[in-house]
């Protein structure tokens, strides 16, 4: 590289992030993180990439991970049959706690109460519509302790699953999930490099994480030319002091990038998801213009 590439590349990692920092403040949020790696130029770059985050339902990712290393293992079939129940303990004391239906994204899992549906299905519900009930019911299947060992094992740093999710009391004592921005990138890389498991099982889950219905972060970022034409698995996590997207981006005629982006507000934030599709747009056009 010539020192003139060195002295563009520079260039662009300051107008980047002083566009997402003026966007951050005009959005008055109280902080903001992002990170991407481009398969197309090998370029990573983060803005406070290893700043934590409440991790809302960008941790169902990392569940998803946990539950096919089960698989793998042989310890889960994706057929088998789950109980559908609304009866979980609590981080804090082990008293049961419930997912109330109205604070919850899928209300098809709910309606299955008393019933069972299969491994694979709980997982299209917690990845696609975002479905507490359907993560905490794979969560007791596979255990805290053995998730946070696979993360472990898979040296995915910068993501701590600690609780289900609607822990009440966990919340109020401070024992929440967490990710940074560079830890998403990592578990998003690693599943598209299919270092994780299996290729059929990289495949089997970025399948499901193509099929998210809520699309109004990342992909809302992209002109509407090229989004029409975009493949893109993510999972967005969004509760009323936090908005987050990550995932991978596949544009026709290009390799994929993977982007982190995590927004936190006061509680009386709005335009969450228009400042995370805004910094969306800065990193795409940033990309676009390196090539």
């Amino acid at each position: 590289m010539n020192q003139g590439d060195g002295g563009a590349k520079e260039a662009h990692v300051i107008n980047l992030q002083s566009q997402i920092v003026r966007i951050a403040t005009e959005a008055k949020t109280q902080a903001v993180a992002a990170a991407f790696f481009d398969y197309e130029t090998d370029t990573a770059w983060s803005y406070r990439g290893d700043a934590w985050f409440h991790a809302a339902s960008t941790i169902k990712v990392a569940l998803l991970v946990a539950l096919f290393a089960a698989v793998e293992d042989g310890r889960l079939d994706l057929d088998a049959r789950v109980h559908i129940r609304n009866r979980f303990l609590s981080a804090v004391d082990g008293e049961p706690y419930r997912v109330p239906a109205g604070r919850d994204a899928n209300g098809e899992v709910h309606a299955a109460i008393g019933k069972t549906l299969r491994v694979k299905e709980l997982a299209h519900y917690m990845i696609v519509s975002s479905s507490n009930l359907a993560t905490n019911l794979l969560l007791d299947l596979i255990g805290v302790e053995a998730a946070t060992r696979t993360l472990a094992e898979l040296g995915i740093s910068g993501i701590e699953l600690r609780r289900g999710v609607e822990d009440e009391k966990a919340y109020e004592r401070g024992i929440n999930n967490r990710i940074t921005a560079n830890g998403l990138i990592r578990l998003f890389r690693l599943m598209h490099e299919e270092r994780l498991f299996s290729p059929e099982a990289s495949r089997r889950m970025l399948d499901t994480l193509h099929q998210q219905a809520f699309n109004s972060g990342i992909p809302a970022g992209l002109p509407g030319e090229i989004r029409e034409h975009a493949r893109i698995a993510h999972k967005t996590g969004e509760i009323s002091t936090i908005a987050h997207d990550a995932g991978l981006v596949f544009l026709p005629k290009r390799q994929p990038y993977a982007v982190a982006i995590l927004t936190e507000w006061g509680a009386d934030g709005n335009s969450q998801q228009e400042t995370v599709a805004r910094i969306s747009r800065e990193i795409y056009e940033d990309l676009i213009e390196r090539v």
